[in-house]
This record gives structure tokens, C-alpha cells and sequence, in this order.
């Protein structure tokens, strides 16, 4: 139960921190910036999650994004909006699709095929690109990331639905049950009957479908496609996934407790921002705090287990 609260405790702890030190830091408008900062990292690690419970990883993510990103913006440029958000979401499931194709159909540890495809992919974004960004974007898409609902931004309504949606599937559906079982014992989930194949690849497809969706937010957020964005944020969804809860070897992990750990994750990088931190720091401290979180998560089995 305790290690349950910690993502919370650490949270609350870490805003009254930064509240005391910065006097900017409870500004309507920082906040609102945190806010949207925070967003694509939230529903990256999203789909972190699910794939995470399976006992599986994704390094591919944020190339996928930077993809899915740059061919959404491309079609956008020529067709229009809907055209570029369609051509940005199926992107970023067909990657995904790949990756779990790969990793059960080759039978190939999900870490070596998704750090293949992370390269895959952002040379592709390169190479369409011919390492130029798509600047022709209609105005009117700006407001995917930085327009208000009811005095709320709007992207905070998208990731909402994402993550009633994900809670859904992990908590309500056969597809979140057998990611559990999956993630917990994949040979024992085969001998029971689960479909190990077909549901890790479905994970795999969503997980996808969410990076290609958060690569449309920050296309609108930076108002290009950047076929070099992205960089880093793979770390950055880990991390936040571990924070929260969620376990390397599989089989634990709740939507609640990765929000919570972008979150962290988040206010540390504004944080680091409003005091005037090296940036480079954030890089340290992301790598510092996913083996810290790693090694609790060990540190607690190895004490339910004796």
C-alpha cells in the first residue's frame, strides 16, 4: 500500500518544494505550460504502460512520434487537417503493429527489436525530409495544442479520454487481463489458453497508435513536423511509467500511477527551467531516477518473496 502512495506523496512533496522556491512557479500561465509540456509525455507513457505490464519494452517511441509527426504534418500541408491526423494516428499504429509483428513472430526480445526500430524510424523521418522540417501547417492546427475548452486546455481533454480509455482496457476488457497474465507469466498465460501473440502485438499496435497521437500534439505544439523531435522522450515514458509503479519484469502497472509520474517527471524538467538548472541535469536526474525506482521495485519483491 505504502509503495502505492509514494508517486503521490513524492508529487505533492516536490510541488510545495517548488511553489516555496520560485515565486513563478504557481502562475496560472506556468502551470497551463506545465500542463501542455507535460501532455505528450503522458500519452506516450500511456502506451508505455500497457506494453510494460506485458513484461515487454518500446525504445521506439519517440522516432515513432517524430514519424508519425512529420507524415501527418506532410499530409496536412497538401490535404488539410483531418487528412494529417489521420495520416499521423496510422503511422504511428502501423509502427507499432511492426514492432509487435517483430517481436512475436521472430520471437526476438522486445528491447533489440524496438532499439532497431527506433533507429528505423527516425532515419525514415530523416530521409522523407531530407532532414528539413514541414512549416506549411494550416494556423487553424495550433489549436490541437494550445487552445482551451471550458478555460481548460484542450490537450488536458485529449490525454483525459486517453487515459479513461487505457484504464478501461487494462481494468474492463479481455485484452487487459491477458496483458497481465502475459506480463506476470507469459508460458503459464500459453498453456492457459491466452492468445500471447495476437493480444502482445495488439498492445504493441496501441501503444503505437498513442505515440502517433502524440506526435500530432507536438506538431501542433511546435507548429512543424520535426523529423528530429522527439529525441529522449522514451527515457522520459519509462521513467514515468516506473515511478508510478509499474514494473520492468512485467505484470504491474496503473494509468493513475504513470500520470502521476509524468507529472513528476514534468514539474522536475519546469522546475529545473525556472531555477536556471543546466539542462543537461535533466538528462542525469531521468537516468538517476529510473534505476532508483527500479531498484525499490526489486528491493520490494525480494522482500515479498522471502
Amino acid at each position: 500500500m505504502i509503495q502505492r502512495l509514494l508517486p503521490f506523496f513524492a508529487l505533492i512533496a516536490l510541488f510545495v518544494i517548488l511553489a516555496v522556491v520560485s515565486p513563478n512557479f504557481l502562475t496560472a500561465t506556468n502551470l497551463a505550460s506545465v500542463v501542455r509540456q507535460t501532455t505528450v509525455i503522458n500519452i506516450l507513457a500511456l502506451g508505455m504502460t500497457m506494453v510494460i505490464i506485458t513484461g515487454g519494452i518500446d525504445l521506439s517511441v519517440g522516432s515513432n512520434l517524430a514519424l508519425a509527426g512529420l507524415l501527418g504534418s506532410m499530409a496536412m500541408a497538401r490535404y488539410g487537417i483531418p487528412a494529417g491526423l489521420v495520416a499521423g494516428l496510422i503511422t504511428g499504429a502501423l509502427c507499432g503493429l511492426a514492432n509487435g509483428a517483430m517481436i512475436t513472430g521472430l520471437r526476438i526480445s522486445p528491447f533489440i527489436v524496438t532499439l532497431g526500430a527506433m533507429g528505423i524510424y527516425r532515419g525514415l523521418a530523416l530521409i522523407v525530409s531530407k532532414g528539413l522540417p514541414v512549416s506549411d501547417i494550416p494556423p487553424a492546427y495550433s489549436y490541437l495544442a494550445e487552445g482551451t475548452l471550458a478555460r481548460v486546455p484542450f490537450a488536458l481533454w485529449i490525454l483525459a479520454a486517453c487515459a479513461v480509455v487505457v484504464h478501461v482496457i487494462l481494468e474492463h476488457t479481455r485484452l487487459g487481463r491477458y496483458a497481465f497474465s502475459i506480463g506476470s507469466n507469459p508460458d503459464a498465460a500459453y498453456y492457459a489458453g491466452v492468445p500471447v501473440r495476437f493480444h502482445t502485438t495488439a498492445v504493441y499496435t496501441i501503444a503505437g497508435l498513442l505515440a502517433g497521437l502524440a506526435g500530432m500534439i507536438e506538431t501542433s505544439r511546435l507548429m512543424t513536423g520535426q523529423p528530429t523531435s522527439g529525441q529522449g522522450y522514451e527515457l522520459t515514458a519509462i521513467a514515468a511509467v516506473v515511478i508510478g509503479g509499474g514494473s520492468l519484469r512485467g505484470g504491474e502497472g496503473t494509468v493513475l500511477g504513470t500520470l502521476m509520474g509524468a507529472l513528476i517527471m514534468g514539474l522536475l524538467a519546469n522546475g529545473s527551467d525556472l531555477l536556471g538548472t543546466n539542462p543537461y541535469w535533466q538528462q542525469v536526474i531521468i537516468g538517476g531516477v529510473i534505476i532508483l525506482a527500479v531498484a525499490l521495485d526489486e528491493l520490494r519483491k525480494r522482500r515479498t518473496s522471502a
